[in-house]
């Protein structure tokens, strides 16, 4: 599901934003931190303080799942379900470990939220689709000078 173009994107964001309703269908987003891709049809995150995604996938699984390259302005929209491991899950343990591998111990975390992949389509800034001369190149160029990244570094 997840092409080796479409793996590669999602490894360049630092962020991804997963979609949850509750059982009154009122949406939650909440940003995710620490996640891998687990193999082309599964997502991994580990849940670090989400009590209301967790306590919405147990009551509808559907999610939606974000993930964009702010300086690139492309990205992901996948469309999946979710459910919650904890330790008692046979692939736990491996899972935490690839995790920790990954991000260290930066943040402790005892559920690990596992997204079967249903569908992906790309996001692409509305220049890509409006301004032909529009390149990746332009993109960054643009996210570096609204975002001031140059000043940001000179600054640390």
């Amino acid at each position: 599901m997840l092409s080796k173009e479409n793996q590669t994107l999602l490894k360049d964001c630092v962020l991804l934003w997963l979609a949850t309703t509750d059982s009154q269908n009122q949406p939650n987003v909440s940003p995710k931190e620490m996640f891998l891709i687990w193999d082309e049809n599964t997502i991994i995150v580990a849940n670090i303080a989400s009590p209301q995604t967790v306590k919405n996938i147990k009551t509808n699984p559907k999610i939606c799942l974000s993930a964009i390259n702010i300086f690139t302005q492309k990205g992901l929209k996948i469309n999946g379900s979710a459910e919650i491991y904890t330790k008692e899950n046979e692939d736990f343990t491996e899972m935490e470990s690839r995790i920790i591998e990954k991000y260290s111990e930066k943040f402790s975390f005892k559920e690990i939220i596992v997204i079967s992949i249903e569908k992906v389509v790309p996001i692409l800034a509305p220049s890509y689709q409006f301004f032909k001369e529009t390149t990746e190149e332009t993109q960054i160029k643009s996210a570096f000078e609204t975002y001031k990244v140059e000043e940001i570094l000179k600054n640390q």
